[in-house]
């Protein structure tokens, strides 16, 4: 059994995930997100998505990164 890295559960269906050169152990895809997903820089939230980039910072949505001044990110394009 393994441990996860976020909660400590010692349980025998844990799983890895690999990523940037390190490999890390959780027993949920909640400690998962916890741990891995990035924090919209606008409203704190996590982004479980695609999200978006502007400046080198992470958004989960067009609107909050419009909120940060990155006004070239819209939601879609108009045909």
């Amino acid at each position: 059994m393994a441990a996860c890295e976020v909660c400590g559960n010692d349980y025998d269906m844990t799983f890895e995930i690999h990523a940037q050169g390190a490999v890390h152990t959780f027993d949920s895809f909640e400690c998962a997100i916890t741990r891995m997903a990035p924090i919209c820089e606008h409203c704190g939230c996590r982004i479980i998505g695609h999200g978006v980039e502007a400046d080198r910072k992470w958004f989960c949505g067009a609107h909050c990164a419009r909120s940060m001044g990155a006004s070239e990110i819209v939601d879609r394009v108009m045909a």
